[in-house]
């Protein structure tokens, strides 16, 4: 992929529009007896870029259909800037949007398909040549103008459909799963391209991902969807470090699931005490939801845990290690104090000093199911 260097500022048009809020407000659509939507609360920021995360057939896309026109809801509204556009056409709604598919027309050369919008809209062809010009320089492909997409990599022809999403100014920007078909490495270099323009230009930005990595990285809040509602909306940070619900916690990200007591306000799991982190439920037996980095092993000929696996990453070492009732933990540490951790190697487990997420002994069979889609 061509790089490119950062820039001062995108298209003058684009730069000098704030970003809109927007709001969902109660919406709900339904597909026969699937209930797609069940009542979506969400504001959205000016300027924002939001990624709504979920399992498949969360809803996710419907809200986005939902915003973009695409898809009228059973019930609810659409607010841009405050004003009602739940019955407007997609085609008055003023939002670019970019596909998995990258729909590019196969006989017009990449400029004429940046220029395209603005050629339904009758501009001059001076002003369409301009600003095609304008965004492909934008997404790194100003040399590229005179080809045609064939001639293109997957990931050029991904940025060629942002290019054309811009083309016509748009105040909003949706993207439906836009990575998906590309490869691991595009998928990275093209993510933080379109963080940058979307930071460079302040356009409010709906994303839509299965790929937890993806909205984790590039979104300033980012919405777990669950059958249809919000189970959480938050930055990054606190999705990860403080998920509000089990659904969360197992959703995002690696979570071991470690047996536990709790009793008195506390977590007991391998042989210490935690305070509860969030909700409780009854005291008794659950489950303590731990990330990988939250455990701490250390390597101790007494210790009743086996290393199984140790998988070097560079900085990090993730150590696989059963536990005497049978129970496997994975545990993230830097690979500088990792080096006795050979599988055989007799270690102890440990929670870090910090509060623990607990759940039911057994999740729901719905949660369970939706985990491993969304996995």
């Amino acid at each position: 992929m061509t790089a490119v260097s950062a820039r001062s500022s995108g298209p003058a048009d684009l730069r000098e529009r704030p970003g809109v809020p927007i709001r969902l407000d109660g919406l709900t659509r339904r597909y026969g007896s699937v209930v797609a939507l069940d009542g979506l609360d969400l504001d959205i920021s000016g300027g924002e870029l939001i990624a709504l995360l979920g399992p498949s057939g969360c809803g996710k896309t419907t809200a986005l259909r939902a915003i973009a026109g695409f898809d009228r809801p059973d019930g609810g509204r659409v607010l841009l800037d405050g004003r009602d556009i739940t019955d407007v056409p997609a085609n008055k709604r003023d939002m670019g949007m970019v596909f998995q598919a990258y729909s590019l027309f196969p006989n017009l050369t990449v400029a004429e398909n940046v220029a395209f919008g603005l050629r339904v809209r009758r501009r001059a062809k001076s002003e369409r040549a301009g600003r095609a010009g304008e965004l492909l320089e934008l997404v790194g492909l100003a040399d590229r103008g005179d080809r045609y997409p064939h001639q293109l990599s997957g990931g050029q022809q991904q940025r060629v459909a942002l290019a054309r999403a811009l083309a016509v100014a748009p105040q909003v920007l949706l993207l439906d799963e836009p990575l998906s078909a590309l490869d691991a490495q595009v998928r990275v270099q093209l993510r933080e391209e379109i963080r940058r323009i979307q930071l460079e230009l302040g356009i409010t930005t709906v994303f839509v991902t299965h790929d937890q990595a993806e909205a984790l990285s590039v979104a300033d809040r980012v919405g777990v969807l669950r059958a249809g509602r919000l189970e959480q909306v938050a930055s990054p940070d606190e999705l990860y470090e403080r998920p509000a619900t089990a659904f969360v916690a197992e959703f995002v990200g690696t979570m071991n699931r470690v047996p536990a007591i709790l009793a008195g306000g506390e977590v007991q799991l391998l042989g210490t005490r935690r305070p509860v982190a969030g909700a409780a439920p009854p005291e008794g037996v659950v489950v303590a939801l731990v990330r990988p980095e939250g455990l701490i092993v250390t390597a101790d000929p007494a210790g009743s845990g086996r290393v199984v696996t140790r998988t070097f990453s560079g900085a990090s070492t993730r150590v696989l290690v059963a536990l005497a009732d049978g129970v496997e933990v994975r545990v993230d540490l830097p690979s500088a104090v990792s080096g006795e951790l050979t599988p055989g190697a007799a270690v102890t487990v440990r929670p870090a000093e910090r509060p623990v997420l607990v759940a039911p002994p057994e999740p729901l069979p719905e949660m369970a199911e939706e985990a491993r889609a969304g996995a």
